[in-house]
């Protein structure tokens, strides 16, 4: 039997209107317990394509499903159960502590007004637990450092119990460390609760290590969609970065700068 996609587009369209659409045709599937990258260059789309596929911004053409069923026929209680979203803007939290923060996520099941009984609770403590951040639960989010706050959004997310987590550039304002942590921590989540987890970055060396799945996207260019092995072995991920100031080894998996000499 085969296994129904959690996200599937059909010759999707993106962009702010149908006559400059940033790309056309997007075909792409998504399965559960798959960590996918979606990698290309600023101004490729993949912003808008993130937004699109988790109902904040309409399509242009095409179709979205969802575990085989359409987009637009989730209401929209129904979809902040299915999909998490996490955007690049930092979080600007004020007096709002962590545990407040993380019980947010708990909305889509109690209203906006709702109060948090046994169950919620627990679920909020257990989505502190799972990003390692349970010393800090008390602390103020502003008080954080940059690392630590990108734990508590995913912990918010958590606490929607959804089955697609989308992120865009979880890493962007990280040190090194931050961004490892955080990205081994989005692995745990896919092997050990199945997710279903898609992620825009421009971390590549990082990525190419910690990725089940590569989506690599230019603007007004059919998606190229493979493993991380099966990307690099092909010359795929070369040819799509490398240019005449920076190359990427394959063997080593990072770039380096200046252009190729004859004798590699």
């Amino acid at each position: 039997m085969l296994e129904i996609p959690v996200i599937e587009t059909r010759k999707l369209s993106i962009g702010y209107a149908k006559n400059a659409a940033l790309n056309k045709a997007i075909d792409l599937q998504l399965f559960a317990g798959e960590l996918t990258a979606l990698l290309g260059p600023n101004g490729a789309g993949k912003s808008t394509l993130l937004k699109t596929l988790c109902g904040f911004q309409p399509a242009t053409g095409g179709m979205i499903l969802l575990s085989n069923r359409l987009l637009s026929d989730y209401s929209q209680r129904e979809l902040s159960r299915t999909i998490g979203v996490v955007l690049t803007e930092k979080t600007n939290a004020g007096g709002i502590s962590v545990k407040e923060m993380v019980s947010l996520g708990r909305q889509p099941y109690t209203g906006f007004f709702g109060r948090l009984s046994t169950e919620d609770m627990k679920i909020v403590e257990t989505s502190i637990e799972a990003v390692g951040i349970t010393h800090k639960s008390d602390n103020y989010v502003s008080e954080l450092s940059d690392g630590e706050r990108q734990k508590v959004m995913i912990a918010k997310v958590l606490a929607q119990q959804c089955p697609i987590i989308i992120l865009d550039e979880p890493t962007a304002f990280l040190d090194i460390t931050s961004k490892i942590e955080t990205m081994l921590l989005l692995k745990k989540l896919v092997s050990e609760q199945k997710k279903t987890i898609l992620l825009s970055t421009h971390d590549l060396e990082i990525t190419l290590q910690m990725s089940d799945k590569l989506l690599l996207m230019k603007q007004n260019e059919p998606i190229i969609s493979g493993t991380p092995e099966t990307l690099i072995s092909d010359g795929t991920i070369s040819t799509f970065f490398s240019n005449e100031k920076v190359q990427f080894n394959a063997e080593t998996g990072k770039f380096k700068v200046g252009a190729a000499s004859n004798n590699e």
